[in-house]
């Protein structure tokens, strides 16, 4: 599967985790899916009229097991879009989408290079795990965020998030959904792969002056 360093002109935007609702559109909230992992079902709208296919299901795992106890990391934001034509591929259709991710040890977040660590081997990661797979793709970007919860005045609160954006193609819905389902898999994947490598060598964290 092709990974690529994506440029997302939102990425120099200011966000905060934990965030209340949407600038965008205030109707989207955050939930705490590490304290009611209920709602990851129950909240995503953007997945629930594709739900009739597998790769809602396993993205609702993904989730689950993210914000999990086994996992060392959290999501606090994500998004899809389903098929539609595109002409930016060979195939008719594309769908696409994001999904952010942390360390869940917020202090790690706030060095540069616990953040270039995670995306760099997140790369690696994804591109090992299926590399014959040319039907989705994801992107890499980094985020600025501040996190509020953390002590301190403001600039010890600065880091950085990963967005993980994914797209799928095929020629007919079916085709884009079985794609995305097995992006879905190869993330999942990967994701665990690292989350076991942090968990067996803990990253030190490096406190901001």
């Amino acid at each position: 599967m092709k990974v690529y360093e994506h440029s997302d002109p939102d990425s120099l935007s200011p966000r905060s985790h934990p965030w209340v609702d949407s600038a965008s559109n205030p109707a989207h909230r955050y939930y705490n899916f590490r304290s009611s992992p209920e709602l990851i079902r129950s909240s995503i709208e953007d997945m629930q009229e594709w739900s009739a296919y597998p790769a809602t299901e396993t993205f609702y795992r993904l989730l689950e097991w993210l914000n999990g106890p086994e996992s060392v990391f959290e999501s606090n934001d994500c998004a899809f879009s389903g098929a539609t034509t595109t002409t930016q591929s060979s195939k008719r259709l594309q769908c696409s989408g994001r999904l952010m991710m942390l360390y869940r040890d917020l202090a790690l977040n706030t060095s540069p290079e616990q953040i270039d660590w995670l995306t760099n081997a997140a790369a690696h990661a994804l591109n090992q795990t299926d590399p014959a797979f040319e039907g989705g793709a994801i992107g890499a970007t980094i985020m600025s965020v501040r996190f509020t919860t953390l002590p301190g005045p403001p600039e010890r609160q600065q880091g950085q998030q990963l967005m993980l954006s994914f797209w799928a193609w095929g020629e007919q819905e079916p085709e884009v959904m079985t794609n995305l389902d097995r992006t879905f898999h190869d993330v999942t994947v990967a994701l665990h792969g690292l989350s076991d490598e942090i968990r067996h060598s803990p990253p030190a964290t490096t406190s901001k002056v």
